[in-house]
């Protein structure tokens, strides 16, 4: 869903029951402003399978992207490069033997993959294995069961983020990890924090089960930490760090952290906004915060309480749905709403005892999702219908009609 900026509902969109969503957010993709987000299941084109959804400012699905090579994609991931290729994760389970690790001789392990794939074509471009590069000793986590049913996660990647270099930012959960990844070979570059890091880590800046490593145009890295589960850190929090070379030190740079304090053992996303505020989603907890540069709270709000937010983001968006406004009349008002519309700033009711002898009734400023309009006491029957308005008068859509 989309919230306007006094967090009261813009556009809604309710999915089949059974069906996930994931990664909402808004993209650029060949010149227009779109809406993305990992659905599974999502039947379209004779699949049944996950995939990723493109929506345009009608809330229209325009494409549907899947993964290449026999897989399904993820739900921790997706992005249209500068280049205009995709970048989506993968998990795959492979049967192994995980005896010398604590684990069953006739277990199976998440192989994590990063695909960089054309979006037209659906071809990959090059395929990216957490096994290739990162041993499983690295791991926090336990490897039990480490059934195929219940893979060893062992590196759990979930996030990833192309560089101004072309390298690729990887993160890993699992292994408290972010890596510099060089896409031509695959081969691991350095990697920020985890049981075999190429920084001495400075206080405040060593993270756990954390998500979304983001690398910000002054060179800086931003996680959302989560901190548990198990609990390592006494709360989650948003932070930024420095990095000295490619192998020196880290320093803590500024972090955000809710009041009062969440535990969030999964999910959860930071987005620096470019006026210096931070948008942070705290994942499993079903907040959402804006903080100023010198952390005061500038919005903050909740979902209901068992409800799950992977990201939030904070973004422009101008849509114009394509239905029209819904309407219905109870007692002596109208109540209208358009789900979706972003350019509707007043309501005009018309009334009439035929469409053809409709005449203005009324006026409404919108008031959030759906405006309650007074009619007069002359409208005692007939038929009504409603207006939307633009900010300079201009009809952008009429409803249909209904009996008074």
């Amino acid at each position: 869903m989309i919230l306007d900026e006094d967090g009261r509902t813009l556009w809604f969109k309710p999915l089949p029951p059974g069906t996930r969503a994931a990664d909402f957010r808004p993209i650029e993709y060949e010149g227009k402003r779109l809406l993305s987000w990992w659905q599974d299941p999502l039947v379209s084109g004779g699949q049944s399978n996950a995939g990723i959804v493109l929506a345009d400012s009608s809330y229209r699905v325009v494409k549907v992207i899947r993964a290449g090579n026999g897989y399904h994609p993820d739900l921790h991931e997706f992005q249209i490069t500068p280049e205009g290729t995709a970048l989506i994760t993968v998990y795959s389970g492979l049967r192994c033997n995980l005896a010398s690790i604590g684990g069953p001789s006739d277990g199976a392990v998440a192989d994590t993959q990063v695909q960089e794939l054309d979006p037209k074509t659906g071809l990959v471009m090059y395929e990216w294995h957490s096994l290739d590069h990162v041993p499983l000793t690295d791991s926090y986590v336990s490897a039990r069961p480490g059934s195929l049913a219940s893979p060893f996660d062992y590196f759990h990647i979930n996030s990833v983020d192309k560089e101004a270099d072309g390298d690729l930012l990887i993160d890993s959960r699992n292994t408290w990890a972010a890596y510099d990844v060089d896409p031509g070979s695959g081969k691991v570059l350095w990697q920020l924090g985890g049981k075999h890091g190429s920084f001495k880590l400075g206080a405040g800046t060593v993270t756990a089960y954390q998500h979304d490593a983001r690398r910000q145009p002054n060179g800086n890295i931003t996680f959302f930490d989560n901190g548990a589960t198990p609990a390592v850190h006494p709360q989650s929090r948003a932070i930024e760090i420095s990095l000295s070379g490619s192998h020196g030190s880290t320093r803590l740079v500024r972090r955000a952290e809710h009041t009062p304090s969440l535990v969030s053992g999964s999910q959860g996303n930071l987005q620096a906004l470019a006026n210096g505020d931070w948008m942070v989603g705290w994942g499993q907890e079903p907040y959402l915060t804006e903080f100023a540069p010198d952390g005061r709270v500038l919005f903050d709000a909740h979902l209901p309480s068992t409800y799950e937010s992977y990201r939030v983001f904070r973004a422009a968006w101008s849509a114009q749905p394509g239905g029209r406004p819904r309407i219905a009349v109870a007692g002596a008002r109208v109540y209208v709403s358009w789900n979706g519309a972003t350019e509707v700033a007043s309501w005009r009711v018309l009334a009439g005892p035929s469409e053809a002898a409709f005449t203005p009734v009324a006026m409404a400023s919108k008031r959030g999702f759906e405006t309650a309009i007074a009619l007069p006491a002359s409208v005692k029957s007939g038929l009504v219908e409603v207006q939307a308005l633009s900010g300079g008068g201009a009809v952008l859509s009429t409803s249909a009609s209904a009996p008074a």
